[in-house]
């Protein structure tokens, strides 16, 4: 589990729910059916319009993605194209063959077998990259989607507002009523901001930062898979693909790659 997104979430929410205790008012003050349904489902639905049914269904578990902490194993990967290097290098690139089938990531095995195969340099790149473009164009379909959510949210709010204040002044002679309204009108705005503040927005941001991280690992892996073909030395094949890492990840990978 990313304790960073439980932690992010867990405490907007309970800080604002401290926040309406320590103002002297109940929690249950601010739980609205009427609101709920306004805002949460109605803005859900309009995502049915926006996307397809399973996309508006699977929306859900975009949002999981952010509880998961994504594993990309920078250390394995660069590991694994050295010693992979070193072997093109002694015994030629057909004696990758044997070592794709245990390979389980499959970017990476499928531009090592162009390269066994003996595809062309461009033609190589062209085929990971253009991989990499359609994984990028999936995952900025789903951050799209979380995005017209947080947008959906308070413009739902806003509607459910002037409909509580209709329903108000319409019934102004009964007094009974004014509070119900009134809530329906304050509150599904507080539940439009706060899904869109509080959630959505936030998700969408870890999406995107997690696709920069996943964008950059692909990247280092053509690098490395064209650095094979090439017949560059394992070491310098092992800088190149560290200079992809943050600093602080690229010395503690570097430590244990490169010390013999």
């Amino acid at each position: 589990m990313d304790l960073s997104t439980i932690i992010g979430v867990g405490g907007c929410f309970a800080m604002v729910g401290l926040g309406i205790i320590t103002g002297g008012t109940g929690l249950l003050t601010f739980v609205d059916i009427p609101s709920v349904l306004i805002v949460v489902l109605g803005s859900w639905f309009a995502l049915f319009t926006f996307s397809s049914i399973s996309g508006a269904i699977g929306i859900f578990n975009i949002i999981g993605l952010c509880f998961k902490v994504p594993v990309y194993d920078e250390k394995g990967i660069i590991t694994r194209l050295m010693s992979m290097s070193e072997k093109a290098r002694r015994e030629g690139l057909l004696a990758l063959e044997e070592e794709l089938e245990d390979l389980e990531d499959e970017f990476m095995k499928k531009g090592l077998r162009l390269v066994v195969d003996g595809t062309d340099q461009e033609v190589i790149r062209s085929l990971m990259e253009t991989e990499l473009t359609q994984l990028q164009d999936r995952h900025g379909s789903k951050i799209g989607a979380i995005n017209m959510w947080a947008g959906l949210a308070p413009g739902l709010g806003m509607l459910g507002t002037v409909i509580g204040l209709i329903g108000m002044l319409k019934n102004l002679e009964d007094k009974s009523a004014l509070g119900p309204n009134m809530a329906v009108a304050l509150i599904t705005t507080l539940y439009g901001s706060i899904m869109a503040n509080l959630l959505l927005i936030p998700v969408a941001g870890k999406l995107k930062t997690q696709d920069g991280a996943e964008t950059k690992i692909k990247e280092m892996q053509i690098e490395g898979v064209l650095s094979i073909q090439a017949g560059d030395n394992p070491r310098i094949l092992a800088m190149k693909l560290l200079s992809y890492l943050e600093p602080g990840d690229r010395k503690a990978v570097e430590a244990e790659v490169l010390k013999d």
